[in-house]
Parts: C-alpha cells; sequence; structure tokens
C-alpha cells in the first residue's frame, strides 16, 4: 500500500538521499543483504534514530514493492511506520 502511496523508497541512493533529507520514518531491510550494506544503512538509520527491521528476502523485498529484488526499502510516511511498528518489533542488530 506504501508503495502506491508513493510513500517508499528503495536503493542505496533513494534511500540515503531520503535519510539526508530527514523523510524516512522506518527502513525494512533484507535478512540476506550484504554484511556491508547491513552495517552501513544500520549505523546510518541508528544516528537519525530510524527504527529498522530486518526482514524477508531481498527477492521477497522487491515482490512486496513491484520491482527487482531490493536490498532494503524506506517508509516515508509517518502512518505506514506506525503501522509497521504495531505489527513487528525493530531489529537491533543484524
Amino acid at each position: 500500500m506504501a508503495q502506491r502511496a508513493g510513500k517508499t523508497a528503495s536503493g542505496e541512493f533513494a534511500i540515503q538521499k531520503a535519510m539526508a533529507a530527514g523523510r524516512v520514518k522506518a527502513l525494512v531491510v533484507a535478512e540476506d543483504a550484504s554484511e556491508r550494506f547491513k552495517e552501513t544503512i544500520m549505523k546510518e538509520a541508528a544516528a537519525k534514530g530510524i527504527p529498522v527491521y530486518a526482514r524477508l528476502t531481498k527477492e521477497e523485498l522487491g515482490q512486496c514493492l513491484g520491482k527487482e529484488y531490493r536490498a532494503a526499502a524506506a517508509l516515508l510516511d509517518e502512518g505506514f511506520a506506525k503501522a509497521l511498528a504495531e505489527k513487528l518489533q525493530p531489529t537491533t542488530g543484524i
């Protein structure tokens, strides 16, 4: 739903740009993303107080977004982020 509403960013560059602009409310990271990517994105998110959820594979996350595989997706809407938080516990370390 968030993707159809235009309230997501996916791909490393788009997520970093949204994080720098303060637009990211929550981040979903694929469990099978590279360790280097996960470490980098987790540090950035922690520094900005963004909750991170490690769920799904890259392929599954991409399918949810209607795209090719994705290592991460950012929620840009507070309402969608709150709905996700009600369903899942944030990941503290990957």
